[in-house]
């Protein structure tokens, strides 16, 4: 006998909501187009000062001049979770001083001499809850 899946639904947060749901990981991906072609990298970010600094094995001559930045956090066995989507203008962080506290603070990837930094503001942030519909 099997039983049916629990129906589900997408609730959508406030912008403030989906920031603090940002705050609160720290894993995500960078999403972008290059040669007309979607690439997703894996990314670690850290959110402070109204400003997402963003870890990722990308080349530093592939971020483009407005990025996306997509974390969630979902548990598969319930289907509940949620996913949040930050779209703003981004610059490679060239402060050294800088550079170097997030090195130090932002864990990596061993991708070689591609693991760039940057620095993403938010114009757009898009949240969503997933939950258990109530029957």
């Amino acid at each position: 006998m099997s039983v049916p899946p629990a129906a589900q639904r997408m609730v959508e947060v406030s912008g403030a909501e989906a920031l603090w749901l940002l705050e609160g990981s720290s894993l995500g991906r960078l999403v972008y187009q290059q040669r007309e072609v979607t690439v997703v990298r894996p990314a670690r970010h850290v959110w402070e000062y109204g400003r997402l600094t963003v870890r990722t094995p990308t080349p530093a001559t592939a971020v483009p001049a407005t990025a996306t930045y997509h974390a969630d956090e979902i548990r598969a066995v319930d289907g509940t979770g949620w996913t949040v989507t930050v779209r703003g203008p981004a610059e490679v962080i060239d402060d050294p001083d800088e550079r170097a506290h997030h090195l130090r603070t932002l864990p990596g990837w061993s991708h070689g001499p591609h693991d760039t930094l940057l620095r993403l503001r938010p114009r757009t942030v898009t949240g969503f809850r997933l939950a258990r519909a109530e029957g």
